[in-house]
């Protein structure tokens, strides 16, 4: 794990424009550009984007940082990306893990997610084995290109408590 340079996003977009484009898991315009996602992607300070990378390969990639600016920044949040063919390999609870450690770290009261998909079971299952818990539920907020209209999580993570 380590903190993403501009040399490494060549190695993030192929599997960001992959995972934007299935069409299940964010709801990122389908038609960015390199640069327009690169922008969205990587955070300057306060927040941070790191990769996972074994053997020379980007596996994963996240994005971390407060969730509101101002009155709000003490409650962060994180995007998370794997490479298809890495998936299942525990790639996404090490970055979970990682930004969960991160956060506490920096000093954040909580992290909140704000658009965890209902029907991405596997991101659900790991932001609850990490601690996270579901605090409601905006119905049919994300257009599934597999389910059509479905909720999108709000989940939560205390750090204090």
């Amino acid at each position: 794990m380590r903190t993403a340079t501009d040399e490494d996003w060549p190695h993030i977009w192929p599997f960001f424009a992959a995972t934007v484009a299935a069409g299940d898991t964010y709801a990122y315009p389908e038609d960015l550009t390199s640069d327009e996602a690169r922008a969205l992607w990587m955070r300057p300070a306060p927040g941070r984007t790191v990769v996972l990378e074994e053997d020379g390969r980007v596996l994963g990639s996240a994005t971390m940082g407060p969730n509101r600016p101002g009155r709000g920044s003490h409650v962060g949040t994180a995007s998370f990306m794997t490479a298809p063919d890495a998936r299942g390999r525990g790639v996404g609870r090490r970055l979970g893990e990682h930004v969960v450690a991160w956060h506490r770290e920096q000093g954040y009261r909580a992290i909140q997610f704000n658009a965890v998909i209902e029907t991405n079971t596997a991101a659900v299952g790991l932001w609850r084995s990490l601690g996270f818990r579901i605090v409601g539920t905006v119905p049919w907020a994300f257009d599934s290109a597999s389910h059509g209209l479905v909720g999108l999580h709000v989940m939560h993570l205390d750090l204090k408590g």
